[in-house]
């Protein structure tokens, strides 16, 4: 399995690297694992940028100093703090109408397994009102974990968000940004590792878990990525 670590040296060149990494797989067959710190942003998804407060959204996140980005998918905005992890996982695809809940399952069982190990013991589900609102999350004292899916011909992206020690920043920027969105949103419903653990968390720690999980008994072929 591939698997790569860090990031590189800006949001579109990061965002780029899990492109290729969905190319590849799609090409190949390869699994790959990813999991890292993105660059601080805030990421709209299509809805948001069909809202009339959508321009004020953006510069209300600049304000707070968070680089405003589009990315190609649904789904509410999130907010990355340069602390916030991302993880992904790629596999291949044969039918893209086969696999959707089981891909759900074992990603949601190995971020779970990933956060037990943290001393953090979340359950399915999320508070109202809560960040980019899905079926599938997990909340320990506020969502802490968001998952997604997305497939192409030929590989499945399984990827999602976890905050880790950075949940008053993340709640800042989104309270605003929601507000301008005109779309319902609960500061206090955004948790965090550390807020569940009850001490400091190293995100480094989260990302260690978590790629051990998404790994679990295959073969890792470490690639690290040329950034910052």
């Amino acid at each position: 399995m591939r698997v790569l670590r860090g990031r590189a040296a800006d949001i579109e060149a990061d965002r780029a690297v899990t492109r290729a990494l969905c190319a590849d797989t799609a090409e190949t067959g390869r699994r790959a694992v990813r999991v890292w710190t993105p660059h601080r942003q805030v990421a709209f998804g299509r809805r948001d940028a069909r809202e009339p407060g959508y321009d004020r959204a953006r510069e209300t996140a600049r304000e707070h100093g968070f680089a405003p980005y589009e990315r190609s998918v649904g789904g509410r905005a999130v907010a990355y703090t340069g602390s916030t992890v991302a993880f992904a996982r790629v596999e291949g695809l044969d039918d893209v109408r086969e696999g959707l809940d089981a891909r759900y399952e074992a990603m949601t069982g190995d971020v779970t397994r990933a956060l037990e190990r943290l001393g953090v013991a979340v359950e399915a589900g999320e508070p109202p009102a809560s960040f980019c609102p899905g079926d599938h999350s997990l909340q320990a004292e506020g969502k802490v974990v968001g998952i997604a899916q997305r497939v192409q011909r030929g590989a499945a992206l399984t990827a999602g968000i976890c905050v880790t020690d950075d949940r008053a920043a993340l709640a800042a920027v989104l309270e605003d940004v929601y507000a301008a969105l005109d779309v319902p949103f609960d500061p206090e419903s955004v948790g965090s590792v550390a807020r569940a653990a009850g001490r400091t968390v190293d995100p480094g720690d989260v990302v260690e878990a978590i790629e051990r999980a998404l790994v679990g008994a295959a073969e890792a072929r470490v690639e690290r990525i040329e950034g910052r």
